[in-house]
C-alpha cells in the first residue's frame, strides 16, 4: 500500500477544494481490504487531512460486528463520522435496516453517520417512510443517496430537512440542490476536483444555468455507476493522472479490453472538462 501516495492525493484534493473525503467506500474497495490495510488507510487518510475537512471514514461491511469494530478505530484515529452501507450478502428487509443504523448510533453517540444508500451494491433500497425512524438517531446526520426521482426526493427532503444532510451524484446537483441537496458525491473528482467545485460555487452563488450545463457535461463523461465494473473509475484514475491509486484489488484482476479503453475515453473527456470548467478561485490565485 502506498501511503505516501494516499497522502499526496488527499491533500491535493483538499487544497484544490473537495471540502469532505470518504475513503473506503465502493471504488475504494471496502470489499477487498484486509483489517491491517483498513487501519492504514484510516490513519493516513486522517493525519493527510489535518482537520481542514470532514473525513467519513467507509466502514461497509458484511456484518454488524465488523462494522462496529472499524467504526471503532475511526473514531479512536479522530475521524469525524463514517460512511456505512447496510450489509449486503443477503438482502436486508426495510426492518432490519433500520434496526442496523439505530445499533450503530447508539454504539457510538458521538460519531456521525452517514448512511451509504447504494440499492445496487447493497441490494436494499430504503424507502422514504423508512426516514421517519432514521431521523429519530441525531448522530445519523447525512446520506450519499443518487436513487431519488425528484418527487421522492421533496418527499425525502420534507422528512429530513435540519436532521439528515443528503449528497447526490454530481450530476444531479441540477435540480436536486433547488429541492434541498446539501451538496453532492464524486468518484470523478480524483480524476481533478475543478469541474464539480466549479458547479458547487455557481449553485451557492444561484447561477443555476451554469449549475445544469456542468452538470450536463459531466454526465457526458461517464454514467453515474458501472453496474458491476468499479474498477473502471480505479483504471481511470490512473490514466488522468491526478493520483494514482494502483490496481483494482484481487479478485478483479482480468480486466477486459472494452474496459480498460472506456477507463480511458473517461480520463480524456474529464481532464477536458477540467479545463473547461477551472474553480474560478484556484484560477484567480
Amino acid at each position: 500500500m502506498n501511503v505516501s501516495e494516499v497522502e499526496r492525493s488527499v491533500d491535493r484534493a483538499i487544497r484544490d477544494g473537495m471540502n469532505s473525503v470518504a475513503p473506503m467506500a465502493s471504488s475504494g474497495e471496502c470489499y477487498t481490504l484486509l483489517w491491517e490495510e483498513f487501519i492504514t488507510l484510516t490513519d493516513a487518510t486522517i493525519a493527510a487531512a489535518r482537520k481542514r475537512v470532514p473525513v467519513m471514514i467507509g466502514c461497509t461491511s458484511t456484518h454488524t460486528r465488523e462494522v462496529l469494530r472499524k467504526m471503532e478505530y475511526a473514531a479512536k484515529a479522530g475521524a469525524e463520522g463514517v460512511l456505512v452501507g447496510v450489509p449486503y450478502y443477503f438482502p436486508s428487509s426495510v426492518e432490519n435496516a433500520i434496526q442496523f443504523y439505530h445499533d450503530l448510533a447508539d454504539a457510538f453517540p458521538q460519531l456521525g453517520i452517514m448512511i451509504y444508500h447504494n440499492p445496487y451494491n447493497h441490494r436494499i433500497t430504503i424507502p422514504v417512510e423508512a426516514f421517519k425512524k432514521l431521523v429519530e438517531k441525531p448522530n445519523i446526520v447525512a446520506m450519499k443517496d443518487s436513487h431519488r426521482t425528484p418527487m421522492q426526493f421533496m418527499h425525502l427532503e420534507e422528512i429530513v430537512r435540519g436532521k439528515i444532510s443528503v449528497f447526490t451524484n454530481q450530476i444531479q446537483l441540477y435540480p436536486y440542490m433547488l429541492l434541498g441537496a446539501a451538496g453532492c458525491w464524486s468518484i470523478n473528482a480524483w480524476l481533478g476536483p475543478a469541474p464539480v467545485v466549479r458547479a458547487l460555487q455557481a449553485a451557492r452563488a444561484g447561477n443555476w444555468d451554469e449549475v445544469k450545463e456542468i452538470c450536463m457535461a459531466m454526465a457526458q463523461v461517464s454514467s453515474r455507476d458501472n453496474r458491476g465494473e468499479a474498477y473502471i473509475n480505479k483504471l481511470a484514475m490512473n490514466e488522468a493522472g491526478y493520483c494514482h491509486p494502483g490496481p483494482p484489488r484481487p479478485p478483479y484482476r482480468v480486466i477486459p479490453e472494452e474496459a480498460k479503453r472506456k477507463a480511458k475515453e473517461v480520463a480524456q473527456r474529464w481532464r477536458a472538462l477540467c479545463e473547461r470548467y477551472p474553480d474560478k478561485i484556484a484560477a484567480v490565485a
